[in-house]
């Protein structure tokens, strides 16, 4: 492949090697390699399930070692809400009435943001809300709502808009996870980590919105808060090629670079080098008032993950010693198979000693997390898969809908057999047991990402999407799941889903 000295100008900048660019298109020409499901993890296979007895247990557990550890809460808020109002966008384009914009409509008032809204149209129109309806200008309404002249939630991020409302008082969606963080994100000196990832055109209006609001939750929660943010790296970026495989160029000859998806957000996640890691999604938070669930199966799922890193921990210091015994590598080998649901092959019972301490060091010396699983109700999305990878290694995945191939019948048998849904809940342990952290970059499965076709300026292109932040970017780090209940999955995909019981 051939650079010019305006591409490779163009690589510079981004701190984007010759060589990622060459393989990104070998990658692109290549086509999605489709993950090879061997089964759906289910409870008591591969997922585990919760009785009253290990909630308790593992509650006990957080609250007892928790001064012992850092956490930070890591909030992927990066994208802007545009897709959150795509029926309304259309609307504003038709002017015809749907069955989204009807239930829109029907219950505008109950909006956290219906006064701002309403303020809004007065300015622009002259008219409150209601006397705009009565009009029959529906369609300004929505104007106001979401262009640039009104609130313009169609372009600010989903961190920034009113979720929910209280007796005299609203809240962004971001303050929820200030409230959260209160809850279980704090450390012995009562301190609340929190960092978010966010657009470069978010960045300053996040900043200034958190800035103007933290002192008052650090004063009613009694607790400090550390906020950080960063943005997506440029060098995470991927090219894409046009109908006949070139790299894709846009008009003035240079390079198009895209955006690599959330799976780019492993780089902000590594940077950080945390110990202990909660990853939750922006939009998925309800009131304070309904959040009681979440909050007990946070501290569930993490004191399962600080119990079972501490047990890891002691095996690896006995493995790294290199004086272990016969009994205690089969107690090891146990361990990895029945807790860390660590598939092991028969022919490691072959290896001689010096092997299979070798072996099992290296399988517990990495990344762990911990992952919360609700029942599959129908929801688009990634779910729990037992997979085989090219070294026909077996483990826990969580695997999207793109990354199967559905016209294999089998595969596609696979994927319908799913009992369970993820719903992006983790608690991740990034440092070893020397107390180092893991370079977290070295656990990811490039052959994970995904292709697809889109098209810019009406031509078309194939573009890449890297692997996933909790799908290939985790793919070699210990993986558990865990089934957590319905009520604490409650993303907003729409805005009509700020309807739903849940987050009124």
């Amino acid at each position: 492949m051939m650079f010019t000295e305006k591409d490779l100008q163009q690589l510079s900048e981004r701190n984007i090697s010759e060589n990622q660019v060459i393989q990104q298109v070998a990658q692109l020409k290549r086509g999605t390699k489709y993950v090879q499901l061997l089964r759906p993890a289910t409870l008591g296979d591969g997922i585990m399930p919760v009785d009253e007895e290990l909630k308790n247990k593992m509650t006990a557990v957080f609250e007892t070692d928790k001064e012992y550890y850092q956490f930070t809460k890591f909030v992927p808020a990066s994208g802007a809400a545009s897709r959150m109002f795509k029926d309304l966008f259309a609307f504003i384009e038709s002017g015809t009435d749907t069955k989204f914009t009807d239930i829109f409509f029907a219950h505008i008032h109950s909006f956290a943001f219906f006064d701002d809204l309403d303020a809004a149209a007065k300015r622009i129109f002259g008219n409150d809300v209601d006397a705009l309806l009565q009009q029959g200008r529906k369609v300004d309404v929505v104007k106001a709502l979401l262009l640039d002249e009104g609130l313009a939630y169609g372009k600010l991020p989903k961190a920034l808009l009113k979720f929910h409302r209280y007796e005299g008082f609203n809240r962004l969606a971001f303050e929820e996870h200030l409230v959260e963080a209160a809850r279980y994100a704090t450390d012995a000196d009562n301190e609340a980590k929190l960092h978010f990832t966010v657009s470069p055109e978010h960045e300053e209006p996040f900043k200034a919105a958190v800035n103007a609001l933290k002192d008052s939750y650090e004063e009613k929660y009694r607790v400090s808060y550390d906020i950080s943010y960063s943005c997506q790296k440029p060098s995470t970026d991927t090219v894409a090629i046009d109908a006949d495989g070139n790299l894709f160029r846009e008009a003035n000859g240079k390079i198009l670079f895209r955006p690599g998806g959330h799976g780019a957000l492993i780089e902000n996640l590594n940077d950080l080098a945390q110990e202990i890691v909660f990853i939750k999604n922006i939009d998925n938070i309800v009131p304070e008032t309904k959040a009681e669930t979440t909050i007990i199966y946070k501290k569930v799922l993490a004191g399962l993950l600080l119990q079972l890193q501490q047990k890891t921990f002691e095996y690896l210091e006995l493995l790294d010693s290199g004086f272990v015994i016969k009994e205690e590598l089969e107690e090891i080998t146990r361990f990895a198979k029945e807790s860390l649901m660590i598939d092991i092959p028969d022919f490691v019972k072959e290896y001689n000693e010096f092997e299979k301490i070798d072996y099992l060091y290296n399988k517990l010396n990495r990344p762990m997390r911990v992952c919360g699983m609700v029942k599959n109700e129908g929801e688009p999305g990634g779910g729990p898969f037992w997979v085989k990878n090219d070294d026909d290694e077996v483990s826990l995945q969580i695997i999207e809908s793109s990354q199967i191939n559905h016209g294999d019948p089998s595969q596609e048998a696979i994927f319908r057999g799913s009992t369970h849904f993820n719903p992006v809940d983790l608690v991740c342990g990034c440092w070893n047991y020397k107390g180092e952290a893991f370079n977290l970059t070295d656990y990811v499965d490039a052959n994970t990402g995904f292709v697809s076709n889109k098209s810019k300026d009406g031509r078309e292109l194939k573009a890449l999407e890297l692997p996933g932040l909790w799908n290939g970017a985790m793919a070699d780090w210990i993986t558990i799941f865990v089934e957590v209940p319905i009520e604490t999955f409650n993303p907003v995909k729409t805005v009509n889903d700020l309807l739903k019981p849940m987050h009124n």
